[in-house]
């Protein structure tokens, strides 16, 4: 899928000007290799609709203005911690000819006969994978299939799963992806719900100790005013 959006180009790397706050555009900055580093600024709107889709892994075709339209990957946001409305935007135009490295989303498929059947647990310990390809052959996201997992001995690690045309994993091949624990046995369940009951006593007694030193304090400060 093509994903394109339309920037102005922007005097400097400042605060947002009344007509961007009022126009409610976002400051960016368009950079890569070979190129001198510009200021933009998009619409905030329009962003998010691009960014909802494309993500950090989807080539984007930006426009600055009249200028020819250049491929670039969305490389980082910042948020306002409390509004988390966008501060702040990285295009990294990129060369079609050029190998470039980008972390990849994995979306899981299928459904494990060790989770569905024996009541297992699915644990995930990955959720992106590091490539390098040219830019056409960047996958917007690679999808795990969890059905190969039938036993608590499966696995699925970086090495188990075969990387799209013209791209290669960069993390380790022995990095696991997904794996099923087993259920917990009875004995199991039964040390945990102890262990809880046990943890709660004792925090239950240390408040009470704590109170009581507290209403101890009082009296004897109590006993001194008296005096």
């Amino acid at each position: 899928m093509n994903y394109a959006i339309t920037a102005k180009a922007r005097t400097s790397m400042g605060k947002r000007s009344k007509d961007e706050l009022k126009e409610m555009r976002v400051p960016a900055v368009m950079y890569g290799a070979g190129v001198t580093s510009q200021p933009i600024s998009v619409g905030r709107s329009e962003f998010l609709k691009v960014y909802k889709s494309a993500g950090h892994s989807s080539l984007v075709d930006v426009t600055v203005d009249s200028a020819t339209p250049v491929k670039a990957v969305i490389k980082e946001l910042q948020y306002n911690p409390v509004t988390m409305e966008p501060l702040h935007i990285d295009f990294h135009q990129v060369r079609m000819d050029q190998e470039m490295e980008a972390a990849i989303p994995l979306v899981f498929i299928g459904e494990s006969a060790a989770v569905k059947s024996d009541g297992g647990t699915l644990i995930k310990s990955l959720d992106e994978i590091k490539v390098r390809c040219l830019p056409a052959d960047l996958p917007h996201e690679i999808q795990i299939d969890l059905s190969v997992l039938k036993t608590f001995e499966d696995l699925i690690n970086v090495g188990s799963i075969t990387p799209p045309k013209g791209v290669e994993f960069l993390d380790d091949a022995t990095l696991t992806i997904a794996t099923v624990a087993r259920p917990l046995t009875e004995d199991e369940l039964k040390k945990l719900e102890e262990n809880q009951v046990g943890d709660v006593t004792a925090i239950k007694t240390e408040a009470d100790e704590k109170k009581a030193a507290e209403e101890a304090k009082a009296a004897e400060e109590a006993a001194a005013e008296a005096k």
